[in-house]
This record gives C-alpha cells, sequence and structure tokens, in this order.
C-alpha cells in the first residue's frame, strides 16, 4: 500500500511538472498576453510613492566618426537598462527551474530614457526582446549608432585630446517617479569598453568616466553622465600636411640660389605660394568656423605664408632694382659714348682765362693745350663713372 502510495505521488509530480515545464505556462501564471495593457500602460509599482530604480551600462563598442567641422561624434554604443516590476514574479520549482522569460518588448513599460546630446534618431533598429526573471528585474539590451553634438577644442590640432559626452535622462519622469543611477564604476567601463572595441577610426580611445548627478529636488531629474575622452592618431595629418608646407618653404629659401636676370626666379616663387594657399584651404575644411582661438597649425601655415610672401616681395624689390640700375648704366653709356665722339670732331684749347673751340678743318692742327684740357676732363669724367659703372667701363674702355 504505501510504496504503491508513493508511486503515484511520483507520477503525479511528473505529470504536474511536464504540465508546467513551458515558457508559456509562466506567462499564463503571469498572465501575459499582448491584450493585458496592465503591464504595459503605467509605471509598474504598487504603491505610486514608491520610485522606480533604473540602473543604467553603456560600453564604447566603436567610434564610428568625428566631423570637426559639424562639431558631431557619432560613437556605436551599447546599453543594458534594468529595472524592477513589481507585479511580476514566480516560483521557478513550479516550474522546471525557468527563472528567466525573454518577451517583446511591446508588452512591458520600459523607462523612457533619451541622450541630451543626441540630434538625430537612431540609426541602429532596437532590440525586439527583453528578459524578465522570476524576481521581477526586467533587462532591456539595446545597441545605438548615435550622433551626437561635442564641443570640440580644436587649438592644438592635429595633436588634440577631445572629450565627448553622453547624458542619459528621463524625457517625463522626475526624481520622484524614477531614480537613475549607473551599474559599473569609471574604471569598469573603460575596462569593458576596450575589450568590446572594434573600431575606432582615426582616434585612441583613452577612457570612460561614469557621473552620477543626484537630483536633489523631487522635481528635477537625475542624470547619468558618460564622458568618453579619445585621442587623434596625427601621424597621418603630418605626413600629408605639415612636412610638405615645411618643404614648400624649403624650396622656397633655396630659390634665393637662383639667378635675378630672367624671370624663372619670379615664376618659381609665386607657384610656390599658390601650393601653400591650396593647403590652407584644405584645412579650412577641416576646422570648424566656431573657434574661440586660432588654432596652432593654423598660425604655423600663416607664418609660413608671411615668409613666403616677403621673399616673393623682395625678388620682385631686387629685380626692380637691377632693371633701374641697368636702364641708369645704359643712359650714362650712351653719354660718354657722345662726349667721346665730340671731342673727336672738336678740340678745346685756353688762351689766358678764356677757352676757344677751333675746328680741325680751320687750323689743320690741335694745340697742346687744347689737347692737355680735352684729356683731362675725359679721364674725370671717365673715373667718375666707372666709379658707378665698374662692369660697364670695362666692355667700353
Amino acid at each position: 500500500m504505501l510504496v504503491g502510495f508513493l508511486f503515484l505521488l511520483l507520477v503525479s509530480d511528473e505529470i504536474h511538472s511536464e504540465q508546467n515545464c513551458s515558457y508559456q505556462d509562466v506567462l499564463n501564471y503571469l498572465n501575459l498576453t499582448s491584450s493585458n495593457e496592465l503591464y504595459s500602460m503605467t509605471r509598474p509599482v504598487k504603491n505610486y510613492k514608491n520610485p522606480t530604480l533604473v540602473s543604467l551600462e553603456v560600453l564604447l563598442y566603436a567610434i564610428l566618426d568625428v566631423i570637426e567641422k559639424d562639431q558631431k561624434f557619432i560613437p556605436y554604443v551599447w546599453t543594458v537598462t534594468r529595472w524592477n516590476n513589481e507585479y511580476i514574479s514566480w516560483d521557478p520549482d513550479e516550474f522546471c527551474g525557468i527563472d528567466n522569460v525573454s518577451l517583446p518588448t511591446e508588452i512591458l513599460w520600459k523607462p523612457d530614457l533619451t541622450i541630451e546630446e543626441m540630434t538625430e534618431k537612431d540609426k541602429a533598429p532596437p532590440s525586439p526582446y527583453l528578459t524578465i526573471n522570476n524576481k521581477g528585474e526586467v533587462e532591456v539590451q539595446n545597441d545605438q549608432v548615435l550622433v551626437s553634438t561635442c564641443r570640440m577644442h580644436i587649438y592644438k590640432f592635429p595633436f588634440d585630446t577631445q572629450s565627448c559626452n553622453l547624458t542619459f535622462k528621463s524625457i517625463t519622469h522626475t526624481a520622484r517617479e524614477i531614480r537613475l543611477q549607473p551599474s559599473d564604476n569609471s574604471s569598469e567601463a573603460t575596462e569593458w569598453s576596450r575589450e568590446v572595441m572594434r573600431t575606432q577610426y582615426e582616434w585612441l580611445f583613452i577612457d570612460m568616466i561614469v557621473t552620477a548627478n543626484n537630483a536633489t529636488i523631487s522635481t528635477d531629474q537625475d542624470l547619468v553622465i558618460y564622458t568618453i575622452t579619445m585621442k587623434r592618431r596625427s601621424l597621418l595629418y603630418i605626413v600629408n600636411f605639415l612636412l610638405p608646407v615645411l618643404f614648400f618653404l624649403c624650396l622656397d629659401l633655396a630659390s634665393f640660389m637662383i639667378s635675378d636676370y630672367g624671370g624663372e626666379k619670379l615664376s618659381f616663387k609665386v607657384t610656390v605660394l599658390l601650393a601653400i594657399t591650396v593647403l590652407q584651404l584644405i584645412l579650412n575644411e577641416i576646422l570648424p568656423s566656431s573657434s574661440d582661438r586660432v588654432p596652432l597649425i593654423a598660425g604655423y601655415c600663416i607664418g609660413i605664408f608671411a615668409l613666403m610672401m616677403l621673399s616673393l616681395l623682395e625678388t620682385i624689390f631686387v629685380m626692380y632694382l637691377r632693371q633701374k640700375s641697368f636702364q641708369d648704366t645704359e643712359r650714362d653709356g650712351c653719354m660718354i659714348q657722345e662726349s667721346i665722339k665730340s671731342n673727336k670732331e672738336s678740340h678745346d684749347w685756353t688762351s689766358g682765362g678764356f677757352v676757344y673751340n677751333v675746328s680741325s678743318s680751320e687750323t689743320g692742327e690741335i694745340l697742346p693745350g687744347a689737347k692737355e684740357v680735352s684729356i683731362q676732363s675725359l679721364s674725370v669724367h671717365k673715373n667718375q663713372k666707372c666709379k658707378r659703372h665698374r662692369s660697364f667701363c670695362e666692355l667700353i674702355y
């Protein structure tokens, strides 16, 4: 009799356990159906004075882009949100040890969290499911491609370090209804983000600082701020921008060895100056125009541009002086030739305090006094001109 009773009890337990070993049995027990709006309409508390504690976890999966011109930061993050639903609980022993169930996200109430810096709608599809456990804890895992604003400090570009904030808060609920807090600290968030990081574009992830701003007044809202710090990889900018500008300056300095007599030197300097102008236009497309301080790289380009412009002005001035000197030399040479020609045609002679010009056709000979005076005046004129235009005198005399 006793053995038969134990056998019947064991069989009944097995039948009972087989009847309650599905997820649907749990949902039926909780009365969770798509038509039941009890769980999805209002905040899941039995007393409205009890705030719902929401914990938040954020991991940085990738740094997709940083647009300095528009001051935008585009990260790819994973968010995990957890809270407690006071209407959900069951005994796992009654349901073959089932302690968690996945449900569509539309069935249960969810906190209306948003990001203050987000400027565009999330581009990643939302997660279609959430998870509940036997204690009533609800967890939603979601991935988001965020287009957020970030104030860029580009004074040290391209050796700059940027810090961008992601501020999470509730849209409508105050601190009296929702208490928001992070589930991890800064060191844990940084370490886990480095483990899951897949791509960093041109930026090197440094750390993530988690800050919780709890509201002191019940009408305010709790804030959780994730500050992502990253450093720019500057090698590409050094190779493609800084070094070419320096090379152009070296070419401009080397142009001093080009002769000033031709036009090649002037055209070469103008070409190099135009190349620097093109690089400055490229730099202007990268840097934001709303910067309060002039970046160091802009001062670097302007300084080199000014040096090259001074070099060009110096070349123009030197060529102008040489041209003017050459014209003066030609004019003086013509005057000397005319003086020589006139001295050959006429002879100057002196008698007492008077000078007489006698043509060779009239006298037939040159008087000794006149010849001596003519030679002395020509020598003095020659010495004065040769002091100023030595090269020309070498050709003449």
